[in-house]
């Protein structure tokens, strides 16, 4: 059973130098501890080295024989045993222990007597407000608890109570109405509301629709958690007192965005008050560094995910399983969270999606806007349709829409939240705060010892923009090389500059052993994955959500696992606004998520292979996509770029600016690998002229996408933390992963 259990994989990894940044694979801790088959003692909300906030959830399994109540839990020598409830017929004890200092807690279950089983376990408790692995807070961090609105309640957090944003936490109740609504609970009520609602769960219970609401901080953000209970019939939540409605899973909601994703708490969560969700029973939780819109760094993210999944478990009792559900920005996360701390998801319900911001995104949007710059600028006569072949885009106006979100490269282009005066200015005030995905991200990339800016994995030399245009000849010679001579680069802070731009070796080789390229071959292999699109890539003005995202991450899924076979695509017209649970066959993706979840709790231990993820999938869930009439039908059929396919007819994924130069669609080379120009890789004809200007363009070669990418490499290991950036040291260590 995947209920508050806690598995390790460990691994031997080789010393490696990460030059600017220290980043360190978690040294072995166990979150349970066992002496042989008789005593056994473990951490339920989480790892035992992760600890937060001074509490935790613990449990002690007896073993038959052993007298039960003569059971003594001891912290740190201090008798705790009375903070435990006992269950005599699972033949355990649960209780949720509080006090716990930083650092090293030693927490010893026995049995009273000589030659008595015992069992012992480190407990490393970390500050609720953070960090625990993602490295030294950033700073500085603009509170936005007076801007936070609490949902349905009305009325704002007010002002922060520390510098660390934090906010007494406060509970609310409110309830459906009958008119299809949510309403404020009646304060002090003694009876139901005459208009209240009543739901019925996933498993089958009709239950008055009265929903708890947690609010409070942890790791510097705003956290939201919901749950069906009834504060008239029932007492407050607890792990002895799980609320009777709720159907023992959980959804985590991520939000997206990333422009402005930093030095900010967020004034919203990811959202825990979808109706569907809470009226089917799933507990749902949140935070407001769970929103790329105010926090653009996934070990962050994963980092809050942790902490808020940990308290809820402190408040309800252990969770069956947790499914992670986010589009676009959210996606993101949910994709790198599962990849890298495996376990604080169990599945996940991705869509619009991307692989990851830093490649699967920034690539493609900043290739986005060199090629818009220079079709805005260029001398030469180009049709609309040579246009938008070199971009791949099913329709040209994708350029511009997404040329702009590129500007999250710049260190100044998105720096509201940071005060004018500590703002960075190359000139005015060089050593200033810098803003963008790759500043943020300073922790795990370090800094460049030249310029003391970020180490940034960004590169387009050798690309050949326009290739497969060139060579099917929709475009001419003189076309294709013009726009290569001219497309230019990006300088150190996002300036447009004729050269190319070259990134970083080592930003390189971190991103991939670290897994800011998403791997697929961390977490990602061993849960079960549902993507779901509403499409939108015909979008008149364009739109940054295009499909073939959904295809680089199953490629790399195939890759890293030798399968996709857990990961199941589902796809459908945009007529319901997006990644809504309105939507019908979203509805049906949470469902039948949770049906392969609940499968696979029952078919023994995690981690799972694929082939077994693969086995416990639900027979009713099934790839396809909805047909586009008014009354659209599914069409179960693999989607796979087919282009005979009926899906692949009424949504075309069409391509992308690095796949039309001829790099694969998994989208995962950071910085091509180098071939000389030849002849034979064109099958047009150039002139002597034509031929010295395309080697002039390309002195040091093009791209050869037959070979890795540069420094491409696998993952050096999962629950990494980062807790010195800037130094240069080699590390040695082993990794482990964790599953709960």
């Amino acid at each position: 059973m995947r209920r508050g259990s806690t598995r390790w994989s460990a691994a031997s990894v080789a010393v490696v130098s990460l030059l600017s940044t220290l980043v360190v694979a978690l040294s072995p801790a166990e979150s349970r501890a066992d002496d042989g088959d008789a005593l056994s003692l473990r951490v339920l909300s989480g790892r035992a080295d992760m600890v937060t906030a001074g509490d935790a959830l613990l449990q002690v399994t007896v073993a038959e024989g052993l007298p039960l109540r003569a059971v003594t839990v001891r912290l740190d020598g201090s008798d705790i045993t009375d903070l435990f409830t006992v269950d005599s017929q699972d033949r355990t004890l649960t209780g949720r222990v509080i006090g716990l200092r930083e650092g090293s807690n030693e927490v010893v279950a026995s049995v009273p007597g000589r030659w008595r089983p015992r069992s012992e376990l480190t407990v490393v408790n970390h500050p609720g407000e953070g960090p625990v692995f993602s490295g030294p807070h950033q700073q500085p961090f603009a509170c936005e608890t007076t801007r936070f609105r609490l949902p349905v309640i009305g009325g704002t957090l007010g002002e922060p109570i520390d510098e660390n944003c934090s906010i007494e936490t406060r509970v609310d109740h409110f309830y459906r109405t009958t008119g299809g609504v949510f309403a404020p609970w009646p304060p002090d009520a003694t009876t139901y509301p005459d208009d209240l609602a009543i739901t019925t769960t996933s498993v089958g219970d009709r239950v008055p629709y009265v929903v708890r609401m947690e609010t409070g901080t942890l790791n510097r953000g705003i956290y939201q958690m919901t749950v069906l209970h009834d504060p008239l019939a029932e007492p407050e939540p607890g792990p002895a007192s799980r609320p009777s409605a709720w159907n023992g899973r959980v959804i985590y909601t991520l939000g997206g965005g990333c422009v402005n994703g930093w030095y900010r708490q967020g004034n919203s969560t990811g959202g825990v008050t979808d109706d569907f969700m809470l009226g089917r029973g799933y507990g749902v939780m949140s935070s407001s560094l769970n929103v790329y819109g105010a926090n653009c760094a996934d070990v962050t993210a994963a980092e809050t995910a942790m902490m808020v999944k940990e308290r809820f478990v402190e408040r309800h009792g252990p969770i069956e399983h947790t499914i992670g559900f986010g589009c676009s920005g959210g996606a993101y996360q949910a994709h790198q969270i599962a990849d890298n701390y495996p376990g604080i998801f169990d599945g996940i319900i991705v869509g619009c999606s991307f692989p990851e911001v830093g490649f699967g995104t920034v690539n493609f949007i900043t290739d986005a806007w060199l090629l818009h710059e220079y079709f805005t600028g260029t001398g030469l006569d180009w049709s609309p349709e040579q246009k938008r072949a070199v971009t791949g885009f099913l329709r040209y106006e994708t350029v511009p829409n997404v040329a702009v979100g590129a500007r999250r490269i710049s260190p100044t282009a998105f720096c509201d939240m940071v005060p004018a005066d500590q703002r960075y200015h190359p000139e005015a005030n060089p050593g200033g705060v810098r803003c963008g995905v790759y500043d943020h991200a300073v922790n795990v990339y370090g800094r460049d010892p030249e310029t003391g800016f970020a180490r940034r994995p960004l590169d387009n030399v050798g690309i050949q923009y326009g290739l497969a245009a060139l060579n099917d000849g929709t475009i001419t010679p003189e076309q294709f090389l013009d726009l290569n001579g001219a497309v230019g680069g990006f300088d150190n802070d996002a300036n447009l500059v004729p050269r190319r731009t070259h990134a970083d070796r080592d930003a390189i080789r971190i991103a991939y052993r670290t897994g800011r390229l998403t791997n697929g071959g961390g977490g990602l292999g061993s849960i079960p994955i549902i993507d779901y699109r509403a499409y939108t890539d015909d979008r008149p003005n364009g739109d940054i959500h295009v499909r073939y995202h959904t295809f680089s991450m199953r490629e790399r899924l195939r890759a890293a696992n030798g399968s996709a076979a857990n990961h199941v695509s589902l796809l459908e017209d945009n007529r319901y606004g997006g990644f809504s649970t309105r939507s019908p066959l979203l509805r049906s993706a949470i469902e039948g998520m949770d049906r392969w979840l609940t499968t696979l709790d029952r078919s023994g231990e995690a981690p799972f292979d694929i082939d077994e993820i693969a086995e416990a999938k639900p027979a009713t869930l099934r790839e396809g996509c909805l047909s586009r009439d008014t009354e659209p039908v599914f069409v179960a059929q693999p989607l796979d770029r087919d282009p005979a396919s009926e899906c692949e007819q009424w949504y075309p994924s069409a391509s992308f600016p690095r796949e039309v130069a001829g790099e694969n669609v998994a989208a995962d080379i950071i910085k091509c690998d180098l071939q000389p120009v030849e002849p034979a890789d064109y099958t047009v004809a150039f002139t002597g002229e034509q031929w010295q200007r395309l080697l002039e363009t390309f002195p040091e070669g093009v791209c050869d996408y037959s070979r890795p990418g540069v420094e491409q490499q696998g993952l050096m290991g999962t629950w990494l933390r980062y807790p010195v950036a800037g130094v240069a040291r080699e590390v040695g260590a082993d990794s482990q992963s964790t599953d709960r």
